[in-house]
């Protein structure tokens, strides 16, 4: 069961079961629509992210929870010991789990960098069969790691209401034929319905030598969500559709270098005007035509070496954030800081925004409305820094959560005098009927409450 999806954990005994479902219920709130349980962490917020995934293959839970190295342990990426993993047994290619950044619960979706084993067991009702033992690809979506992926995502939506990180190093979906066979882009496109239902916040981050390439891009693009969803790139890390051969291939074919060539380099456009001289000898013209292709031999792979590092400077994080595809480039030291003040934030934006949402009617009131009004009310307390100052704006929201509960009191009382004066206008007697009726059920003392109000109005 463990090893085909249906059981996300296992454990030794009883006592090691109960361990494990206390620990799993200590990442979810107490309640449909409220706070995520946040506990003090042994492990603080402000320290440098220690372990740094390698260029080649690692085991990716390296880089979520830290690796001991001889008498030294380099901490991961989140509070160390809280990561806890589940469906492990199954789909190894993608690791999903829960853990803490600074004492605050998230879903954590990874990817597997190395090659693994998927045994498929013979079937005991067919004489015939035989085990098989399938190799799949790290940084590859295969059907049953897709649909992981997507299962996943909804647990920590709908069942935990959990913001999530995920960790995008993705080359691409297994396009073989068993693997379309076996729906993969059916479930590829769960992975897409998944996240444009994510109701909290939710981060992609490419993480260092991390690659996002093909249809994985087009999956965590944060266009399908863009109310909860944000990506990021590390510094070292590179993205887009095409890898950098693949685009070069593509739009820099031979034709395209031999014009470059003729272009910068001035041995082989001589070469090519004295080849194309038609009062030449032909004897003349045939060793030129020689010393012309012999000169194409030893520029071509220099010229396309060149190409392809254009092309790799496309993929990085400085174009990605000046196209705007990105929200910032990060550096893997420092990102456990960045995203800790970014999660605070955007929680404390979101419960008001809910708040807000109750009394205004969730189609009728955008996270940009609300959003709007916040920046409103962080310029009158004399801030400045709303675009990248996290910390300070997750502050200001915590420390000021009083006033800013005035203001939107302020809001709903604002929305239902709206609400009254449009009714007026549709059928004031039923209005000013109800009004009164209203007003003579009242007490002596509310009715001179009401009356003070509304001088005060006037």
């Amino acid at each position: 069961m463990y090893n085909n999806g249906v059981s996300h954990i296992t454990a030794t005994d009883d006592l090691h079961g109960v361990s494990e479902i206390m620990k799993w219920l200590s990442f979810v709130p107490e309640k449909r629509g409220a706070a995520v349980p946040i506990y003090p962490s042994f492990d603080e917020w402000d320290r440098d992210v220690e372990y740094t995934p390698a260029k080649g293959v690692y085991d990716v839970r390296w880089m979520l929870e830290g690796k001991q190295e001889d008498d030294i342990f380099l901490n991961g990426f989140f509070d160390k010991g809280s990561f806890t993993e589940s469906l492990g047994g199954w789909a190894k290619t993608v690791v999903t789990g829960r853990a803490r950044l600074g004492g605050i619960p998230m879903g954590v979706i990874a990817v597997e960098t190395r090659t693994v084993e998927n045994v498929v067991p013979a079937d005991p009702a067919n004489p015939e069969s035989v085990e098989q033992v399938i190799m799949e690809a790290g940084q590859v979506w295969y059907p049953n790691s897709a649909f992981k992926t997507a299962q996943a995502i909804n647990d920590f939506n709908h069942g935990e209401q959990l913001p999530l990180m995920i960790f995008a190093n993705w080359r691409g979906f297994s396009g073989g034929q068993r693997d379309m066979y076996n729906e993969v882009l059916k479930y590829g496109s769960y992975i897409v319905d998944a996240l444009t239902k994510y109701e909290q916040p939710v981060f992609v981050y490419i993480p260092p030598f991390g690659e996002l390439r093909g249809g994985s891009w087009v999956v965590v693009d944060p266009t399908i969500n863009e109310d909860m969803m944000e990506m990021y790139a590390d510094v070292e890390s590179r993205a887009g559709v095409l890898e950098p051969e693949g685009i070069v291939g593509l739009k820099f074919r031979r034709e395209k270098i031999l014009a470059t060539m003729a272009r910068l380099d001035p041995i082989y456009a001589s070469l090519k005007r004295s080849v194309e001289d038609k009062e030449l000898p032909s004897d003349q013209v045939e060793d030129l035509k020689a010393k012309l292709e012999a000169r194409e031999k030893a520029l071509t792979p220099v010229y396309q070496q060149i190409s392809i590092q254009f092309a790799d400077l496309h993929d990085r994080s400085g174009r990605m954030k000046a196209k705007g595809v990105i929200s910032k480039e990060l550096e893997w030291r420092e990102s456990r800081r960045f995203f800790y003040w970014r999660l605070r934030r955007r929680l404390n934006e979101q419960a008001i925004i809910r708040t807000m949402k109750d009394f205004r009617g969730e189609n009728l009131f955008t996270r940009a409305d609300a959003i709007g009004y916040l920046k409103t009310w962080y310029f009158e307390h004399g801030k400045q820094n709303w675009e990248d100052g996290d910390r300070d704006v997750a502050t200001w929201l915590e420390r000021d959560g009083k006033a800013i509960q005035g203001k939107i009191e302020d809001l709903k009382n604002e929305s239902m005098a709206n609400g009254l004066i449009a009714l007026s206008k549709v059928n004031q007697s039923a209005l000013l009927d109800g009004l009164a009726k209203m007003f003579a059920s009242l007490s002596p003392e509310e009715k001179e409450s009401v009356l003070k109000h509304i001088q005060g109005t006037k």
